[in-house]
């Protein structure tokens, strides 16, 4: 799609997360792997607390995204435990809170630099 054109890989990134923050996604972060992994540029990793909630979430990110960038690939919807959204240069892991425990993306991406998420489209820690 020509449109992605205009934003950069980490820009992208950041809309993915804001995206699925706007369906109430837990523990979201991107974190810079393009300078350790040849995988992808970027990882957005991100907790639901059910089947539907992680369904929703990825069901969130890959409409919102259509202007900006399609989905080379998008893995297991129907179960809802854990979605891969693949993008080429950015990858969007939505899980299952103990999903992502057991698999702990997190610690295995440990030394990658995080990519910080603008406060506008945090919700987590938004005094009400």
């Amino acid at each position: 799609m020509q449109d992605n054109e205009l934003l950069t890989a980490q820009e992208r990134a950041i809309k993915c997360a804001a995206f699925a923050l706007d369906k109430k996604a837990l523990d979201v972060k991107i974190l810079e792997i393009k300078r350790i992994s040849s995988i992808a540029d970027y990882l957005v990793l991100v907790s639901g607390r059910s089947d539907r909630q992680v369904q929703a979430i990825a069901e969130s990110v890959k409409v919102e995204m259509k202007p900006f960038d399609r989905p080379i690939d998008m893995e297991g919807v129907e179960e809802g435990r854990w979605v891969v959204i693949d993008y080429g240069d950015i990858i969007v892991h939505v899980f299952q809170e103990e999903v992502r425990r057991i698999y702990n993306l997190d610690e295995l991406w440990g030394r990658a630099p995080q990519v910080e998420i603008p406060a506008e489209f945090l919700w987590e820690h938004k005094e009400k």
